[in-house]
């Protein structure tokens, strides 16, 4: 049973949900019903959509959409909905599989599943997906070639190809005070959970799983949204676990395990000479276990606008390659295009990083044209993995700011104080 709930009746909408294997059913007839329960639930402020325990439900991509739907809607998901497997279902492909779209006070709670089923969409790497690879930040590779005869097109279960635009499993736009708290991401086709143009988003004692090789599978992903705390989430997945994008401000992030993953990042911004503008974020009580990096910002060149005042406190790393990065020459490609502009970075704040690392403890990338600026560290303390390896030691370019104590490794790179001031007035574009 799908059913809308108003204050505590109970209206039944279908009754053929199928316990145990949910397969065997057309995915359109639940998205119909899904989408009638949408439909009664909107008229009514504070109803509740309910998705019931022990069922599974078969689900192509569907809008729950507003903006005439009344407040405060609660999408009760006890049950486990899967995505299609068949290519047929997502013709061209689309951006989002379940969609949430300019709502006010809307909630996703419960002890449910929301199964992407994204292996189908894993198993090959098409041409134009972008490479999250930090071995450029140790040496220069060269005479790389790529087999395109080994990237061949991603095909389904039914012997289809499918779409080269893989969906978000969970997508919340335009929407205001939003809370997603219990559920479980699974296996999605790219990121597991995905906020654009939100104000007042609350997420918290949920997770996301994937394996560690599931290409650009991002746990949470923001952009232009606003007011944002997550906590107490478990994020396994084979991208960033929370990614930072433009638009983002006044975020708050605490409590949270990582690994496997890349760790949390802010960025890649600036990409085709575009101006991010990213601004109060704080990270603190973070624990990460065999990610690619640790805490990371990461830009591209030729890009605009500012990353400012971000906190990074009390992360606790294990086995992670990068702990602590800043990429100002960011690029996921081969090889990217030289350019002076580039996004300016300041008041950016490390404290109590600390734990094992595999390849290098700290990576400070700055632009030329624009430096880093007001960069502190406070109790670093780093260590590889095993001592008896010769790993890199930390690394700095364009980096000024200030160690308030010893760290370990002896980050002796940073250059103390700040740069010329006319050359930061002149080159940055604030935001």
């Amino acid at each position: 049973m799908i059913g809308a709930v108003f204050g505590g009746l109970v209206v039944e909408l279908i009754n053929s949900a199928i316990p145990g294997n949910a397969a065997v059913a057309q995915p359109q007839a639940y998205a119909l019903a899904f989408q009638a329960a949408w439909a009664a639930a909107c008229k009514v402020e504070a109803s509740t959509v309910l998705v019931p325990l022990d069922y599974m439900f078969l689900v192509g991509p569907i809008s729950f959409s507003g903006p005439y739907c009344k407040p405060n809607i609660v999408f009760q998901l006890d049950g486990t909905i899967i995505a299609p497997a068949g290519f047929k279902v997502w013709g061209s492909g689309f951006y989002q599989w379940l969609l949430f779209t300019k709502l006010s006070g809307i909630t996703v709670q419960g002890g449910g599943v929301i199964d992407g089923r994204g292996s189908i969409w894993w198993k090959e790497l098409p041409l134009d997906d972008p490479i999250d690879d930090e071995t450029k930040m140790l040496i220069p590779k060269t005479n790389i070639s790529i087999d395109e005869n080994s990237l061949t097109p991603v095909n389904s279960q039914l012997n289809g190809k499918m779409p080269g635009i893989k969906p978000t499993a969970l997508r919340f736009y335009g929407s205001f005070n939003v809370t997603v708290t219990g559920i479980k991401i699974i296996n999605s086709p790219q990121c597991h959970l995905k906020f654009d143009n939100c104000d007042g988003v609350n997420v918290f004692d949920m997770s996301v799983s994937s394996p560690g090789d599931s290409l650009n599978t991002d746990g949470i992903h923001l952009q232009n949204s606003r007011d944002v705390l997550i906590r107490g989430t478990n994020l396994a997945c084979g991208d960033d676990c929370i990614s930072i994008q433009t638009g983002s401000s006044n975020v708050y992030i605490h409590d949270v395990t990582c690994g496997p993953g890349h760790g949390i990042s802010i960025g890649g911004l600036g990409k085709d000479n575009t101006k991010a503008c990213v601004s109060n974020i704080t990270v603190r009580n973070i624990m990460m276990h065999n990610t690619m990096n640790g805490v990371r910002i990461k830009t591209w060149q030729g890009g605009s606008g500012s990353v400012e005042n971000v906190l990074f406190s009390n992360i606790q790393v294990s086995e992670v390659e990068f702990p602590i990065v800043i990429d100002q020459f960011y690029c996921d490609k081969m090889t990217c295009k030289n350019q002076t502009s580039a996004v300016f970075l300041s008041g950016i704040t490390y404290e109590r990083i600390r734990g094992t690392y595999t390849v290098k403890p700290v990576h400070f990338a700055c632009s030329d044209s624009l430096p880093c600026m007001d960069v502190s560290l406070t109790s670093i303390q780093l260590k590889p993995l095993q001592e008896r390896y010769h790993l890199y030691d930390p690394f700095c370019w364009q980096t000024f700011g200030e160690l308030h104590t010893p760290t370990i490794p002896p980050i002796d790179c940073l250059r103390i104080g700040k740069p010329a001031s006319n050359k930061i007035q002149s080159n940055h574009d604030s935001c």
